[in-house]
C-alpha cells in the first residue's frame, strides 16, 4: 500500500501481476488454441461447425439452430426446476455482405467487381486497400449448398476495396469529415479484369460469369440465394516483443465465445443445469430467428431438458452471464474514456453492471445483489478483473445481449475480455484477459 493510500480504497490489478507464472504459460498456451480458432471461423455458421465439432469430440450435448447459433448443455446435480447458469456471447463481427445482385463491370475502370452492403458498425475507411477473403454459402434452387472459403490459403486470391491516391483525393475525400470520406456504396470489391473472348456486351462481366460457373458450379442468380462475406484475409498473429497480445479480425465476440465454448467442455458435475449459448446476428440488433431474442429456442431447450416444468418459472431462477466483449482504453484517445471506470489490457475480464448510451438507454442494468454475487464468485477464485464503461456519458455506448435475456426475467451482467480497436478489421486482445475470462466462464458454470 502506497503512503496516503486508503487500505479500503478500490484498486485496479494487473492480471500479470495476479497471476502465477505457471498461470501465465497456461494463459499463452490457451491462446494457441485461440488463434487456430479465430483463422478458422470467420464467420459465423464456420463458428458452428468448429463449436460442433469440439462438443462432438467431448461427447456434450448440442443443439442447434440453423446453422448460426448453438447450446451446449450439460445437466446438473440440482433439477432444472431450479434454474439455469447459463454463459451467452455472439458470433457475428462487422464485415461486408455481397448484395443480392452483387456482381458487375465498371467500363471505365476495366474492372469486374461486386456490390457490397456493409453489416453492423464499421469505419468505412478501416474496409478500403486491405486484402479480403470471401465466406459463405449459395443454396441454389434444387437445395444443394454450395461452402465457399477463399482467400485464406496463402495460394489463393484475395480481393479489394479499392481508393483514390492522395494526389487526386484532395476534393474528394480529405475536405470531408472521416465519416463521409468513403460512402457505403463505395465498398464495392475488386474481383477481376480479364475480357472474354467474343461478342459479350460486358466481356469482363461475361468471363467472370464463365469462371465462377466452371470453378463452383454458380450462376449470377444464385447469388441471390447466398450468405457471401467479405472479411479481413489477415491471420491471426502475437503482438509486440513480448507476444503478450492477439492481433486477429473478428475478436468482438469470439474471444469471448472461445472462452466460453472451452469452459463449458470443462465443467465436470456442476450444481445447476448449465448451457453455454452462442447467438447470431448481435452486431444489428439481435434481430432474426437466431439471435438472442429469439427466445422460443432457448425456451425449446428447457422444455426439452424436463418437459414437465413451467419454463417461465425457470426463467425467472436463473442466472446469466452475457458474454460480450468491452472497449480497451486506447493510447492517444483517452480522453474519450472516463479513466476511473474504463478497462484496459491486461487487467483481467471486464465486469459491466450496465450498457447503453446516455441516461442508461436501451441497457442491462444489473442488481447490486447480482453484481456482488459476481464480484465474489471471481475474488473467491482469484481471477483477475476490472470493472468497464464504454466511454464518458455523453460520448459513447453501446449494447449487448444483456437486454434480451432480463427481459425474460433472468439475473444478467456483462462479462468479458477489453479489445483494443473494437470493430476494426484487425482487433487486439491480451492473452491474459482471453484466460481470465474463460476462468470465469468456468467458475460461473460451477458454482
Amino acid at each position: 500500500m502506497k503512503d496516503g493510500e486508503s487500505k479500503y480504497a478500490y484498486k485496479k490489478k494487473s492480471a500479470w501481476e495476479l497471476f502465477s507464472k505457471a498461470q501465465i504459460t497456461s494463459a499463452f498456451a490457451f491462446a494457441e488454441g485461440y488463434k487456430t480458432f479465430l483463422n478458422e471461423a470467420k464467420t459465423e455458421r464456420e463458428a458452428v461447425h468448429k463449436i460442433i465439432d469440439a462438443a462432438k469430440k467431448e461427447k456434450k450435448k448440442i443443439v442447434v439452430n440453423r446453422e448460426k447459433s448453438a447450446a451446449i448443455i450439460l445437466p446438473g446435480k440440482k433439477p432444472v426446476r431450479d434454474g439455469l447458469r447459463i454463459v451467452i456471447s455472439h458470433i457475428d463481427s462487422p464485415r461486408l455482405d455481397l448484395k443480392q445482385v452483387p456482381l458487375y463491370q465498371d467500363s471505365e475502370s476495366h474492372l469486374a467487381l461486386f456490390e457490397t452492403h456493409y453489416y453492423g458498425g464499421i469505419k468505412k475507411f478501416q474496409w478500403v486497400v486491405i486484402p479480403l477473403a470471401l465466406h459463405g454459402v449459395i443454396v441454389k434452387k434444387d437445395g444443394k449448398k454450395i461452402t465457399f472459403s477463399l482467400g485464406e490459403d496463402e495460394k489463393d486470391p484475395v480481393f479489394s476495396v479499392p481508393d483514390l491516391l492522395p494526389h487526386l483525393s484532395h476534393d474528394v475525400q480529405d475536405n470531408k469529415k472521416i465519416d463521409e470520406a468513403i460512402k457505403g456504396e463505395s465498398l464495392d470489391i475488386v474481383i477481376g479484369s480479364v475480357p472474354a473472348k467474343g461478342d459479350f456486351k460486358e466481356k469482363i462481366k461475361a468471363a467472370i460469369l464463365e469462371k465462377l460457373h466452371t470453378d463452383y458450379n454458380i450462376t449470377e442468380e444464385d447469388f441471390i440465394s447466398a450468405e457471401l462475406e467479405a472479411v479481413p484475409a489477415f491471420m491471426a498473429r502475437d503482438v509486440g516483443f513480448d507476444r503478450s497480445l492477439i492481433g486477429a479480425y473478428g475478436q468482438d465476440d469470439r474471444i469471448c465465445a472461445y472462452a466460453a465454448l472451452h469452459a463449458i467442455l470443462d465443467v465436470k458435475n456442476p450444481e445447476y443445469t448449465v448451457l453455454s449459448f452462442f447467438v447470431d446476428k448481435e452486431e444489428i440488433g439481435s434481430e432474426g430467428n437466431a439471435s438472442a431474442q429469439a427466445s422460443t429456442f432457448l425456451r425449446s431447450l428447457i422444455k426439452e431438458l424436463d418437459p414437465r416444468v413451467d419454463v417461465d418459472s425457470v426463467l425467472l431462477k436463473s442466472k446469466v452471464i452475457s458474454a460480450d466483449v468491452q472497449s480497451a482504453v486506447t493510447p492517444n484517445y483517452t480522453d474519450v474514456f472516463e479513466l476511473k471506470n474504463a478497462s484496459s489490457l491486461g487487467n483481467g475480464v471486464v465486469m459491466s453492471k450496465y450498457t447503453g448510451h446516455g441516461g442508461k438507454y436501451s441497457a442491462n442494468d444489473a442488481s447490486a445483489e447480482y453484481v456482488a454475487e459476481i464480484r465474489a464468485l471471481l475474488d473467491k477464485a482469484k481471477i483477475p478483473w476490472q470493472t468497464g464503461e464504454l466511454g464518458k456519458v455523453d460520448k459513447g455506448g453501446g449494447g449487448t445481449v444483456a437486454k434480451y435475456f432480463s427481459r425474460l426475467g433472468m439475473e444478467v451482467i456483462d462479462l468479458g475480455a477489453p479489445v483494443l480497436s473494437m470493430h476494426s478489421p484487425y482487433e487486439v486482445t491480451s492473452k491474459v484477459d482471453l484466460y481470465s475470462s474463460y476462468l470465469a466462464y468456468l467458475t460461473f458454470l460451477k458454482s
